[in-house]
């Protein structure tokens, strides 16, 4: 009688064990639960003693259990799922029917066959050692997936399980157990899956790949190693990022039936774009919808960034043909940025951030319009936005000083005023001047409280300056006043407060706005303005005749002051072999002709040069300020000034 791994039988006339014999371990990866897999998992569970106590077809023994095993037998060799008992070399001791019909022989031809071999098991390191893990006993299951050929040529998608024999014979080790290999076809299930990933994988209006497959297969490409064995690759990638111009337009007069019509159109343009570049250019292109009226084209191994800006303007000249949908005849544009740079140290959120950016200057500058990543500008940026996010706490951190530059009378050379313009001593970038902070402090907003504090520090210093040299005439004070300070606070109110905290008169402050500032005034600025004027501040436009220079509002805003601007003081130089600009000189004699009619007192910046005084004092300039006098400078030497005779070189 051959050995089982039943155990001793029952003394002669012991009822039969009610309870199945104990089995090993099983795996409990909740995948391993499919319908197939399953059924030879059962098989193998109660008909394991049967087909791993020798060969399928002789058992010794007879009774109940013998009885058991041939029907065990049957079903294995009537099973619908193909499977086979390997020894643990990793050949087949039998194989049902199904396997046979799926590998197209005969199943006792499968015999001592390498089961490796046939189900293509072999075909990577991994699979391979797992595979002869489980044959070794040193491990309770495993799953692989293969796609194997049908004897009819079709292609199939197979699951193949192997699993050691629940039971083995009494003292076998181990190792030498054979195991149930079991395969199932699941073509259906992978397509399922295929389906469903390219739903979710791609945009259903344009039917292009989406965000999440545009960064699945930027990753890849970032992180995928050049192959040694095939062509030469670049090693580098590039990217085309853009965005419609005025879309939103299009969705709220035409609706969104129209908008998505008009996506669906675009992505096709830019698919034959990029399909034209691949015609020419090695490495592939892929054209995403990013969500909205974005869109992306990424080039992996690029040739250059020649090869992105020659895609980028094929695609605006694409775009700008007319779009006929649905009777409608719709133009657009579009704003692209381009991004080409070099795969190592590239991540894919950095080459996004650069792409980002570039299209934002694309838009800034004009849109209709590529625009290449430049480092320089993009560490200009940088800069700016460390400025911003460090910008409100230095007022609080006391970090900004003010100098002082001299205004001075161009008939005696007497300093008359001064002007207090704030720096910024930045612990990073050092000691920096107004223009590269002003316009940030705009935008954030806080230039409120820091235009606050240059005001109450500048009427504090001008009342010591006055205190301290009681005999000598008080200077006035002027300050440069934003737009923004008029509109988002009480700029009447905080004047008033910060001249009755420091005793300044009304009448030895001046605020400066800039021409394009002062002009646009109406309601609540024009309001402000009349109420300090009424009060007694003198009111200054800054950087006359380079804005809007409608005169027709000097008639009618509450100004004191007008201050040329210094692109027309230049033209009057003639020493050091500039060219005089004879133009600039009949302006500047008809714009203080003009002020002067008006009530006005004028005042020339950037005044350099002797010559260039003498000519602004016979024109009727009233004061003037630049070099040629002072540097501005810290208030010590202002207070060293005040009541010197001409300063002048």
């Amino acid at each position: 009688m051959s050995e089982t791994s039943e155990g001793p039988r029952p003394p002669a006339g012991a009822a039969p064990p009610t309870a199945r014999p104990p089995v090993t371990e099983r795996h409990t990866d909740p995948a391993s639960a499919r319908a197939g897999n399953g059924a030879a998992d059962g098989i193998a569970d109660r008909a394991g003693d049967d087909l791993a106590g020798g060969t399928a077809d002789g058992i010794g023994g007879s009774g109940p259990a013998a009885g058991r095993g041939a029907d065990y037998r049957a079903v294995f060799r009537a099973a619908t799922l193909p499977m086979a008992v390997v020894d643990h070399e990793g050949l087949i001791l039998t194989a049902n029917d199904a396997l046979g019909a799926l590998l197209g022989a005969d199943p006792v031809a499968l015999t001592a066959q390498s089961a490796s071999d046939l189900l293509d098991v072999s075909s990577d390191g991994r699979t391979w050692h797992a595979y002869r893990e489980v044959l070794r006993g040193r491990r309770s299951r495993f799953r692989c997936t293969r796609r194997l050929k049908h004897p009819d040529g079709r292609s199939l998608w197979a699951e193949i399980t192997v699993a050691p024999m629940p039971q083995t014979p009494l003292g076998s080790s181990p190792g030498s157990c054979p195991v149930l290999l079991s395969v199932a076809d699941i073509s259906d299930r992978r397509e399922l899956q295929k389906r469903l990933r390219h739903l979710q994988m791609h945009d259903p209006v344009t039917r292009l790949p989406n965000r999440t497959l545009f960064f699945e297969r930027l990753s890849a490409a970032l992180v995928t190693p050049p192959d040694q064995d095939g062509p030469r690759r670049h090693g580098r990638i590039g990217l085309c990022y853009l965005d419609l111009d005025g879309f939103k337009a299009v969705n709220d007069t035409m609706g969104h039936r129209i908008g998505d019509r008009l996506l669906a159109a675009v992505a096709a343009r830019l698919t034959d774009c990029a399909e034209q570049e691949n015609q020419h250019r090695t490495g592939a292109s892929l054209v995403a919808r990013l969500g909205g009226d974005e869109f992306a084209i990424l080039v992996e191994e690029s040739a250059g960034a020649q090869q992105l800006t020659d895609l980028a303007r094929a695609v605006l000249t694409a775009l700008q043909k007319p779009f006929d949908l649905a009777g409608q005849r719709l133009a657009v544009s579009a704003s692209i940025g381009v991004v080409e740079r070099a795969v190592a140290g590239t991540s894919a959120t950095g080459l996004m951030q650069a792409a980002d950016t570039t299209l934002y200057w694309a838009k800034a500058d004009g849109k209709a319009r590529w625009t290449l990543f430049d480092p320089e500008r993009n560490a200009h940026r940088m800069a700016r936005q460390a400025l911003s996010s460090t910008l409100r706490p230095a007022v609080e951190r006391g970090e900004f000083t003010i100098e002082y530059q001299p205004l001075v009378g161009m008939a005696d050379g007497v300093v008359r005023g001064v002007e207090a313009l704030v720096r910024w001593n930045h612990p990073q970038f050092g000691m920096l001047s107004p223009n590269r902070f002003v316009a940030i402090a705009e935008e954030d907003g806080s230039i409120v409280q820091l235009g606050r504090w240059v005001l109450q520090s500048a009427c504090r210093q001008a009342r010591r300056w006055q205190l301290d040299h009681p005999t000598e005439p008080p200077l006035f004070i002027s300050v440069n006043v934003a737009v923004r300070q008029v509109w988002d606070s009480d700029l009447v109110t905080d004047v008033a407060e910060i001249l009755a905290e420091t005793g300044l008169a009304p009448g030895l402050l001046q605020l400066e706005l800039t021409e394009s500032a002062v002009m646009g005034s109406a309601g609540r600025p024009l309001e402000a303005l009349q109420a300090l004027s009424d009060m007694g501040v003198r009111i200054a436009i800054d950087d006359f005749g380079t804005g809007y220079s409608n005169l027709a509002y000097l008639s009618r805003l509450p100004v004191s002051v007008l201050k040329l601007d210094g692109s027309f003081v230049r033209g009057f130089r003639y020493d050091d072999g500039a060219h005089p600009s004879p133009a600039d000189e009949t302006i500047v004699e008809a714009m203080v002709q003009l002020a002067h009619r008006l009530g006005l007192t004028v005042t020339a910046e950037c005044v350099e040069t002797a010559g260039q005084a003498e000519r602004l004092r016979r024109i009727g300039c009233d004061t003037g300020q630049g070099w040629l006098y002072s540097r501005a400078v810290a208030p010590e030497r202002i207070a060293e000034l005040i009541g010197t005779r001409p300063l002048q070189r």
